[in-house]
């Protein structure tokens, strides 16, 4: 589409800020590769932790919402959805293990984009699988309360055809094989996102297939550290590097530089954070409590043993009733009752 025109190459920045970033990037892989073969205990215990924040954080970020206890539940499918919230949750939760348990027999093509669109509405009423019928704008509440308009994707009209060029264009520079992968990845998702071809859950749309063309690259940092949740915490730079590509984007005119920037970023900080927690999950401390300590360090409000036992399933009780009084002791955390159902909060 737009970004994948006969200039592709010049859209594509270059910088020797970005070399240096693309170079790392490809050191991190090594290495995550390394550790996946001697510390395979650590990166399923960060898994585990991963696939609930994705879950939740991609969601979030559309104002669709649900205790973190029902999240947890529906990602174990342990229970099934009983709101509307948690039926798009549980959507959600179905495309993502799809990703990732079979990436490499997911080809990005018009049809699976279709597909995983109606698998994200599978339990939810509303036009799953389906391309927009009417034309639709991307918009942000202000704190007023007011509706402003960020963006006017391509019409309805247009845009089954919008999404075939895109994936043939995207296709054909992937497998030409002259431009970084990583590089192509934030293009393609910048159309998807400029398209906007979906009435809705086009940003949980664009965050999986994210995901999806990752691991197609050959970068799987997103099964062990949750891109959505660094999305989430960086949701102003997220929204500010969109608007900023995004301008020009029916002209042709627009820059790849901001969003491609914000896009490797992201991933970075997701290697970053794979190498620290790799590096204390291997720790004398040990693997099952750091993961205690990760949870409650991911935890938004109050939380009590058995919510913790939810997210750590695979950690005692007494294991993290220890953690908790160790915290408690270091001034970190403080409890709010007595007894097994008291509930503590991060100070």
């Amino acid at each position: 589409m737009r970004s994948f025109d006969s200039r592709l190459a010049e859209r594509i920045p270059l910088s020797h800020a970005i070399a240096r970033t693309l170079r790392a990037l490809g050191e991190a892989k090594g290495r995550q590769e390394l550790y996946a073969r001697q510390t395979p205990q650590a990166l399923e215990t960060l898994r585990q932790v991963a696939v609930i924040q994705s879950t939740e954080s991609s969601n979030r970020i559309e104002q669709i919402t649900a205790p973190l206890k029902r999240i947890q539940e529906l990602v174990a499918q342990k229970t099934t959805p009983t709101s509307r919230s948690e039926r798009e949750i549980a959507g959600y939760r179905d495309v993502l293990n799809t990703i990732h348990s079979n990436w490499a027999n997911i080809p990005v093509t018009t049809g699976v984009v279709l597909q995983l669109h109606r698998d994200l509405y599978r339990y939810a009423d509303g036009p799953g699988g389906s391309w927009k019928r009417a034309d639709n704008e991307v918009t942000e509440r202000r704190a007023n309360g007011t509706l402003e308009v960020r963006f006017r994707p391509l019409g309805a009209v247009e845009t089954p055809e919008a999404m075939e060029q895109l994936h043939v264009r995207f296709k054909a520079a992937w497998e030409a094989g002259e431009i970084d992968r990583l590089l192509l990845i934030p293009a393609f998702v910048l159309d998807f996102l400029c398209i906007h071809p979906f009435p809705d859950g086009n940003g949980r749309m664009a965050r999986l297939l994210t995901l999806l063309l990752l691991y197609r690259a050959g970068f799987g940092v997103g099964r062990y550290i949750s891109l959505e949740r660094i999305v989430e915490e960086s949701k102003e730079t997220y929204y500010e590097a969109l608007r900023m590509s995004s301008a020009g984007w029916h002209e042709g005119q627009h820059t790849l530089l901001p969003w491609t920037d914000y896009f490797l970023g992201v991933i970075s900080a997701a290697n970053n954070e794979l190498e620290a927690r790799v590096g204390m999950l291997t720790s004398a401390r040990g693997a099952k409590g750091r993961m205690v300590l990760d949870a409650i360090g991911h935890t938004l409000g109050e939380f009590s043993v058995g919510e913790l036992q939810q997210t750590c399933p695979t950690v005692g009780i007494d294991l993290i009733r220890r953690t908790l009084h160790e915290e408690r002791k270091l001034g970190r955390l403080v409890c709010l009752g007595r007894g097994p159902h008291a509930r503590w909060r991060r100070v």
